[in-house]
């Protein structure tokens, strides 16, 4: 891939979690499209899950990940050597892919059994160094509190916590607001919620989100296109314009750039 220009940007950063389910990379996907439509913006999208969905979501063929990169590193010694040659953003840099007016890196999942600690470490790495090239950068959090609680997206201007209108949802909506509240390093500049599968009752939502201080940024309805598409693999960045979810989150764009 051509090298990314030197630019020193705005570097404003969103990072999107929840409750697993609670449709995270759905969100992420759907803003990394709008966003990308902005010939002015330029737009890098991050898969921190390691269940590894978001590329499917934006239709990008991944070819290398973050915990790939970590175990050249550890196991191949021509390809440490090559690595050595180079500085860790440049390899970052080279592991990016490109998108329809967009750039995608992926963390990956770590060969073999163990901690993800070390591959974390070098995504939050690369989260820091490459967003200060872009205009923009989405991140889509693994599910629950953990990432948070690792600091590796602290410093985020947005952190958009996803839940359904489930009493579960609301749990690990709180967990990562307890994480949050008690730790100013990973605060973010604003923290909000974002009801998917919005059936028209979020009583019990609204109450929680007003008990932690939460604005509800927006709600994305049903969308009978989204089941449509993922049984047939069609990628969600595909999903037209008057989609019931596209609707939603272009309102929860532009409160984003506002």
């Amino acid at each position: 891939m051509d090298a990314i220009k030197d630019v020193q940007r705005s570097g404003k950063r969103i990072a999107v979690t929840g409750k697993g389910g609670s449709g995270k990379t759905m969100l992420t996907a759907i803003l990394t499209g709008l966003l990308a439509r902005d010939n002015n913006l330029s737009v890098l999208a991050i898969d921190a899950d390691s269940s590894i969905n978001l590329p499917y979501t934006l239709g990008v063929d991944m070819k290398q990940t973050v915990a790939q990169i970590r175990q050249i590193i550890i196991e191949d010694p021509e390809g440490r050597a090559e690595i050595k040659e180079k500085s860790m953003t440049t390899v970052m840099e080279e592991a990016l892919e490109k998108g329809n007016g967009f750039l995608f890196l992926a963390m990956g999942r770590p060969e073999g059994p163990g901690c993800f600690c070390a591959v974390n470490d070098l995504l939050k790495y690369g989260i820091d160094n490459l967003s200060k090239k872009f205009d923009v950068t989405l991140i889509d959090c693994e599910a629950g509190p953990e990432q948070v609680n690792r600091r590796v997206v602290n410093g985020v201007d947005d952190l958009i916590i996803v839940t359904d209108a489930s009493l579960r949802g609301a749990r690990v909506a709180g967990s990562i607001m307890e994480v949050i509240q008690r730790d100013e390093t990973v605060r973010p500049l604003r923290a909000s919620l974002v009801i998917n599968r919005f059936n028209g009752n979020d009583a019990l939502i609204t109450e929680h989100a007003e008990k932690w201080g939460l604005e509800i940024l927006g709600r994305i309805p049903e969308d009978r296109n989204i089941t449509d598409y993922d049984a047939v693999g069609t990628p969600l960045i595909e999903l037209p314009d008057n989609s019931p979810s596209v609707v939603a989150v272009k309102e929860i764009c532009e409160k984003l750039r506002g």
